[in-house]
């Protein structure tokens, strides 16, 4: 039985890099192979040099096809077997095993708004909807608008066994969210790739596309983020942890920000439950805090605590990567493992 193998990749467009895929016809039973692709024409290769190296890293059930065909995401290698420049898993990886003793956890929270044409799902043609306010997690169809494909999203990311944790609509009107996780900076990272071409992928089905634009419609509405819980072994049975996580990322912050994403000026403004992208600050329970800590964190005194500043856009081996980085190696220096 012949089997289709859709291989996906991230390419080389910036400053927000893109999807793309082909398909593959396997033999039953065949294990994924090397494959190759024209980087010439994904902003990854010269044309005279032009080739380029997919090396599958995981292979899931695909839900849009069915039976026994499958997706396989890919990095993206040069013809020596190196990493690419547009590679950014490969860093990340190399982090990851560097403080795998700690066991750093990942849940990220990805918003995203449907769009008809240049205007998001829900607003009318030449004008605007109602203003925010009963669009989060509402219900009815005066309130909510592309639930069928959010369900559908959802149903074809379960069966692809990623490990998604939940869905909710979010504060504008065309505009949800799915949550990753918890899992380790490269399958969360992984499954966050795959559940975002599935995205895609779903809702060409009702010819809707889906943006992860951090900021799709400009004036008083929110913009979309990725917001980004972590926690070590140390921070999940202690406090002290967490706060020194906290701090740690404030002596860095103007290096995360620069990883977090195209257009963050337009999300971070310091409004719509943001904190502006040039300060820094943490609290518990706090939405316009750079970092949030739970209120059942603090009372707990452990868990986790979730960075709000990373865009929609973000790429997460960078994010993941980055947070492990600055947290892990301060949590090392002052014997928090």
């Amino acid at each position: 039985m012949a089997i289709k193998a859709e291989y996906i990749w991230i390419d080389g467009t910036e400053p927000t890099a893109k999807l793309r895929s082909k398909t593959k016809i396997l033999g039953a039973g065949e294990e994924p192979p090397i494959w190759g692709f024209d980087g010439s024409s994904t902003n990854q290769a010269e044309g005279h040099t032009s080739d380029c190296v997919l090396r599958p890293v995981k292979t899931v059930p695909d839900p849009i096809r069915g039976g026994d065909h499958i997706l396989v995401l890919c990095e993206v290698l040069d013809i020596d077997f190196t990493p690419h420049p547009s590679n950014t898993r490969a860093k990340t990886a190399e982090t990851a095993e560097k403080y795998a003793g700690q066991e750093s956890w990942f849940g990220i929270e990805q918003e995203y708004t449907f769009m008809v044409g240049d205007r998001p799902l829900g607003f009318p043609e030449g004008g605007f909807p109602a203003p925010q306010g009963g669009y989060y997690c509402g219900v009815g169809a005066d309130e909510i608008f592309g639930r069928e494909i959010v369900e559908k999203h959802l149903d074809n990311c379960l069966a692809a066994g990623l490990p998604i944790s939940g869905i909710n609509a979010e504060v504008m009107p065309g505009q949800w969210e799915f949550q990753v996780g918890p899992a380790s900076a490269l399958e969360v990272s992984d499954s966050l790739w795959l559940a975002r071409w599935l995205l895609y992928r779903t809702a060409e089905e009702w010819n809707v596309s889906a943006t992860i634009d951090p900021k799709p419609a400009k004036g008083d509405w929110n913009g979309a983020g990725c917001h980004t819980n972590f926690s070590t072994k140390a921070m999940r049975e202690d406090y002290e942890p967490i706060i020194a996580a906290c701090e740690a990322l404030g002596e860095k912050a103007a290096e995360h920000i620069a990883v977090y994403g195209d257009g963050i000026a337009d999300r971070l403004t310091g409004a719509h439950e943001t904190a502006h992208y040039t300060q820094f600050s943490y609290g518990v329970s706090n939405r316009g805090a750079s970092i949030r800590i739970p209120w059942q964190v603090e009372k707990d005194k452990k868990g986790y605590l979730e960075d709000r500043r990373p865009n929609a856009n973000m790429d997460p081996y960078l994010v993941t990567g980055k947070i492990v980085d600055t947290v892990c190696s301060a949590l090392e220096k002052k014997g928090l493992v």
